[in-house]
């Protein structure tokens, strides 16, 4: 696969030098490659990046915090390639991972092999406002997870969405818009997939997975898509808000969150399989330099415990049901320093055994060029199932092309 990746790497420089193109922007944050070929026949813009990462975290034991443990982690390395072929109507993302978060996760099902593929899709504008997606990319889940980890207003995502979310998988998507009157919109994303993940290679292990997702916007549609941008870097001139809510029905699950998590492999080697069906609500606020963000999840299932017939009753694998909240809101000054507040839940049910968990989350960045080359902090207090806390401080950079 490293050769692969070479692969791909000489391809791009080579085509670059021997042919003739027209360069349509070189700016910085607009792709270390972007350009048009003359026949315009296609486009690609190339554009890797890379997050960096400090981790401090002291545990409390009651009385006095422990030691603090610390770590530098490069949290993603990617290199990113979309553009169009033949039309603008047709196009493409390819997203390949490198860092270890971003690879790991092999098992019998991925033929033991780093996953290096995180986007591979064509979508297609065949008629009006409907687009056509086919490969393996981001199911239109929470907002949250929908928004590219290189647009985060926090060094990461919430506990909501590491525990709830329905994350990328392989199948087809249908997308499609509404205009009503002057300002409404009205948009509708439909999914099927696969319901295993990414880069699965054994075929299907359960049944199919179903995704809906359906958003308003009643006071028109955000600037450069800002509802899946988070900050509000461009200053809204008029209030903006994104109302958004997504079914998920995963039939025949073999993992316990979904499409993500453990498989439940069972003594005998077969897959445990139930139905999980995941909601999420979540709203989109921005106006001039104030954003915010409000997510709800909720994951049940049919048969949520695997318990093994005969020995014990203790079962083998449960499925993480239970609900989540996130809400965060930050203000973006005009030199372009933001500060930033989040509070998050995760709230499983009993019979889980998993323990609930709250966070509440202080962050500040400086966006030297947007998202695209800033620097971030933030400070976090831990609480789990109200008796075991923990502060966090975690501090980096993004640098994208």
């Amino acid at each position: 696969m490293k050769n692969a990746i070479c692969a791909v790497f000489v391809c791009v420089l080579t085509s670059f030098n021997l042919y003739s193109q027209e360069i349509s922007d070189t700016k910085f944050g607009k792709g270390l490659i972007n350009f048009t070929a003359k026949d315009s026949s296609f486009s690609v813009k190339f554009a890797p990046r890379i997050q960096f990462r400090s981790h401090t975290s002291w545990d409390y034991d009651g009385e006095n915090f422990e030691d603090p443990e610390q770590a530098f982690l490069i949290r993603r390395a990617r290199l990113k390639f979309d553009g169009w072929a033949l039309t603008p109507k047709l196009k493409y993302k390819i997203e390949l991972g490198l860092s270890n978060n971003d690879i790991s996760g092999a098992s019998e099902f991925t033929r033991n092999s780093p996953r290096y593929i995180l986007d591979a899709v064509l979508k297609w504008n065949f008629y009006e406002n409907f687009e056509l997606w086919a490969g393996q990319t981001k199911l239109p889940g929470n907002v949250e997870r929908v928004v590219s980890s290189a647009n985060l207003q926090f060094i990461d995502r919430s506990i909501l969405n590491s525990r709830f979310n329905i994350d990328r998988d392989i199948g087809l998507q249908l997308h499609h818009k509404i205009n009503i009157g002057e300002n409404f919109v009205i948009k509708e994303k439909l999914a099927l997939s696969q319901g295993e993940g990414r880069n699965i290679t054994v075929g299907n292990l359960g049944g199919l997975q179903y995704t809906g997702r359906l958003e308003l916007l009643p006071f028109g549609e955000f600037i450069n898509k800002g509802d899946y941008v988070q900050s509000d870097l461009v200053r809204e001139q008029t209030p903006k808000l994104m109302l958004g809510a997504v079914y998920d029905f995963n039939d025949d699950a073999v993992k316990t969150r979904s499409n993500l998590g453990e498989y439940m492999i069972q003594e005998d080697g077969t897959l445990y399989q139930t139905e999980i069906t995941t909601l999420f609500l979540d709203a989109v606020f921005k106006y001039n330099g104030w954003s915010m963000q409000a997510e709800y999840a909720n994951r049940d299932a049919d048969e949520p415990l695997a318990i093994r017939e005969g020995e014990t009753n203790l079962p083998d694998y449960v499925v993480a049901v239970g609900d989540a909240f996130n809400i965060q809101a930050g203000y973006v000054f005009k030199n372009n320093y933001e500060i930033a507040a989040r509070y998050s839940t995760n709230d499983f049910e009993e019979i889980t055994n998993l323990l609930s968990r709250k966070e509440y989350t202080l962050g500040g960045s400086k966006y030297i060029v947007g998202h695209k080359l800033k620097i971030q902090a933030d400070l976090t207090y831990a609480l789990q199932d109200d008796i075991n806390d923990y502060i966090a401080f975690r501090a980096g950079f993004d640098f994208h092309f």
